[in-house]
C-alpha cells in the first residue's frame, strides 16, 4: 500500500503537487461545544466579561485557518479566497460551521477543520471562568468539492 505522505524510506514528506492543475475548491467543516444553559444565555446576551464571544471566535477562526500550513507540518500553504464561520446557539451549546474556499492545486479541508477547531477553543477560553464543564465534540469534514476553473 502506498501512502501519499511517506517516501520510499518510510519517512514523512510533503506531497508534490507541482504537476496538478489549479481548481476551485470548497470545504465545509462542523463541530460543537457543549456549554451550560447559563453560559449560552450569557453569550446570547453578550454579557461575558471577556467580551463578544462569537465575534472574537469568528475572527480567531479566520486567523487560525490562515495558519493551518504552519500548524500541520505536511500541509501546503494555499491561497485562501474565503473563510465563512457561523454559529448556531442551542439550549446546551453552540454548533460551529466553517466554509473555506480557494483556487489551488490541493484541498482546503484542513483550513475548514482548523477554523472550526480554533473557534471552539476560543469559545472555551472565553467561557472557562464561568463554565468548568465545557466539552468540544464532533469536529468533522461535512463535504468538499473541486471544480475546474473555466477561463
Amino acid at each position: 500500500m502506498d501512502f501519499s505522505h511517506i517516501n520510499r524510506k518510510g519517512e514523512a514528506e510533503m506531497v508534490d503537487v507541482s504537476n496538478k492543475r489549479i481548481v476551485h475548491r470548497e470545504a465545509i467543516a462542523s463541530g460543537k461545544i457543549i456549554l451550560k444553559r447559563e453560559t449560552v444565555d450569557l453569550i446570547r446576551k453578550n454579557e461575558m466579561k471577556k467580551g463578544d464571544v462569537l465575534s472574537v471566535a469568528r475572527v480567531a477562526a479566520i486567523s487560525g485557518s490562515k495558519k493551518t500550513w504552519d500548524l500541520i507540518p505536511l500541509c501546503h500553504n494555499i491561497p485562501i479566497s474565503k473563510i465563512d464561520v457561523g454559529f448556531d446557539l442551542k439550549e446546551n451549546g453552540i454548533d460551529i460551521r466553517a466554509k473555506a474556499v480557494c483556487q489551488a492545486k490541493t484541498g482546503i479541508e484542513m483550513e475548514a477543520l482548523t477554523a472550526v477547531s480554533i473557534a471552539a477553543l476560543t469559545i472555551y477560553d472565553m467561557c472557562k471562568a464561568v463554565d468548568k464543564e465545557m466539552v468540544i465534540l464532533d469536529i468533522k469534514l461535512e463535504e468538499k468539492s473541486k471544480n475546474e476553473i473555466q477561463y
